[in-house]
């Protein structure tokens, strides 16, 4: 798992680790099908494409890849997905939070890159 100051965390917790974590919190629909199916093929892709849970196994230059495109998500507004803000009103990242993510990414990413 990565590690995180509580106030990033908490962002992550609400606003990525449903897709990007093995701690997925399945809502109510998920039970209705086609709808799980759906669900469960987005949560897939998700965890593929970044597992925070994972994050430590990944080797250094995959994490320092990985840790640019969040970078790039947030700045450019692909993450969190339009369709996961519609139910999940506590993922609308507020321009405040993105700034926290981003400058707490960066600092991460200037840590790996000194190893």
């Amino acid at each position: 798992m990565i590690s995180a100051p509580d106030s990033i965390r908490y962002i992550l917790e609400n606003a990525c680790f449903d897709c990007h974590s093995n701690n997925t919190n399945y809502p109510w629909y998920s039970n209705i099908e086609p709808a799980g199916w759906l669900l469960a093929n987005h949560i897939r892709k998700g965890k593929e494409a970044l597992n925070f849970s994972e994050f430590g196994n990944y080797s250094s230059r995959k994490q320092l890849s990985k840790l640019t495109g969040v970078i790039n998500s947030i700045r450019d507004g692909t993450m969190p997905l339009s369709s996961y803000k519609w139910m999940h009103r506590d993922a609308r990242l507020r321009s405040g939070e993105k700034t926290m993510i981003i400058s707490w990414v960066q600092r991460v990413k200037d840590s790996l890159a000194k190893m």
